[in-house]
């Protein structure tokens, strides 16, 4: 069992680690800004501790906190955001595309709602291959009129794959409210092809972990894919980039009534005051440590562009020709 120390732990982490790295993005060190995914931690948190370390997730352009929600070492994250070799990716991936195959992270699709079809792909992997894997695949609010991902749910629904679908629900496609981009209903995407979808409350860890624990175990268990529609709150703008523009897209008072229910003081309410204190300091080590790892990286240099493209001994699958 997950205990409320530990999903605190995860949500104070994934918080510290993107106001770090939005400060790393001001400064330059990040060059290519990020998206990051600040009042939206419960989700990543209830969601990851409901897998087995190997079930595979998918993740998005606003993933950090699903990547160290699976176990991906700060320093190491952060490098890739950095662009150095130490990067799980060797730096290659950065913070739009990275993925950690040490933890079964696939990848983190750039492209939106793409991630849904492949991850119908790799839960048929796993249905074929008998390995008791579940498949975590994330998408935003924005993805769910995308092609690629309706043409996902509907084999994740005809072939009953080992696949849990998370929408996670910020309320806006980059600007756009999803009440203004969304004919019908979000979990209604689900149901059309069979899949049985819930919608709930993102604020609060618990909720997603119980919800993430029933989905998991029915897809592990023979019972095909389920839907979530997880409703949260992005805090910041969608990249660091507003910043600088100041985009003003959000009604008053909006911000505010969402922080009333601030997913880090919800999960920190359930601990003793001196157990909170504690556990703040270990995550502010814990980050001190990944800023230096990251930064003292080696860069890369623009003679190995090509590295890691190419191969050429690429096995088939066995009983395949070549």
């Amino acid at each position: 069992m997950t205990s409320p120390e530990e999903l605190y732990r995860t949500i104070r982490l994934i918080r510290r680690f993107e106001e770090r790295s939005m400060e790393l993005a001001g400064s330059g060190d990040i060059v290519s800004g990020i998206h990051p995914c600040i009042g939206q931690e419960a989700v990543a948190a209830g969601m990851c501790a409901a897998l087995r370390p190997d079930d595979i997730l998918l993740s998005t352009h606003r993933g950090h906190g699903h990547f160290l929600a699976k176990g991906t070492e700060p320093g190491v994250l952060l490098a890739e955001m950095l662009g150095r070799y130490e990067g799980m990716d060797h730096g290659r991936g950065g913070s739009f595309h990275p993925s950690d195959f040490a933890h079964n992270i696939y990848n983190a699709t750039g492209t939106v709602g793409h991630s849904v079809a492949i991850a119908a792909g790799v839960a048929w992997s796993a249905q074929q291959g008998g390995t008791g894997q579940v498949v975590l695949c994330f998408f935003g609010d924005g993805a769910v009129s995308q092609g690629a991902l309706l043409e996902g749910l509907n084999l994740a629904g005809l072939w009953q794959l080992p696949v849990v679908y998370v929408c996670e629900n910020n309320q806006y496609a980059t600007t756009l409210p999803a009440s203004a981009a969304i004919a019908g209903t979000i979990t209604g995407r689900g149901e059309a092809f069979g899949i049985p979808s819930e919608q709930l409350d993102g604020q609060d860890v618990q909720t997603v972990l119980d919800a993430g624990r029933r989905a998991v175990e029915r897809a592990r268990t023979g019972g095909g894919p389920s839907l979530l529609q997880i409703d949260t709150y992005r805090y910041f703008g969608h990249h660091t980039f507003e910043f600088k523009v100041r985009l003003n897209y959000r009604p008053d008072g909006e911000l505010e009534q969402w922080q009333q229910r601030d997913p880090l003081l919800l999960a920190g309410a359930r601990l003793a005051e001196d157990v909170r204190a504690a556990i703040d300091a270990e995550v502010e080590d814990c980050l001190a440590g990944a800023v230096e790892f990251a930064l003292a990286g080696r860069r890369l240099d623009p003679a190995e562009a090509q590295d890691y493209t190419f191969t050429d001994d690429l096995a088939p699958r066995a009983g395949v020709s070549a």
